[in-house]
């Protein structure tokens, strides 16, 4: 919607244009593997991968992470986080890897290297969540 305000202002023409509500990425990575987003009485917090490479906040027991090329999820060193992560999510190349972060972590570099490489680009999404419950 930003990209079509932007176009909007800079012409001199009326732009018509209908936002429809459906299923976010977020959602939908929720969906295909299966869990709720959030634990009962537990908050979620959605950021970038630029903020969690700051570390994963202290007050949050979920987090979801758009936009990190950067793979921060690699900084993690908290061996009680578990991953839900997704690619090209809702797509018939969709890739899904879950388990403890310290385990899979290796796997999801690669795949989402391969990925990148076959397609030339990439768009991915993932949960952390302290361990427990599910």
């Amino acid at each position: 919607m930003r990209i079509i305000e932007k176009i909007q202002s800079k012409g001199d023409f009326a732009l018509e244009y209908e936002v429809i509500p459906g299923i976010s990425s977020v959602q939908a990575l929720a969906a295909k593997h299966r869990i709720s987003l959030n634990r009962i009485g537990e908050s979620i917090h959605i950021t970038t991968g630029r903020k969690l490479a700051e570390g994963f906040p202290n007050n949050a027991d979920s987090v979801v992470v758009l936009l990190d090329g950067e793979q921060s999820f690699k900084m993690i060193e908290n061996t009680d986080i578990d991953i839900y992560w997704g690619a090209y999510v809702g797509t018939e190349d969709e890739i899904l890897v879950s388990g403890r972060l310290s385990v899979v972590v290796h796997d999801i570099e690669a795949i989402r290297a391969k990925a990148r490489r076959e397609k030339g680009w990439i768009m991915d999404a993932y949960l952390l969540r302290k361990s427990g419950e599910r």
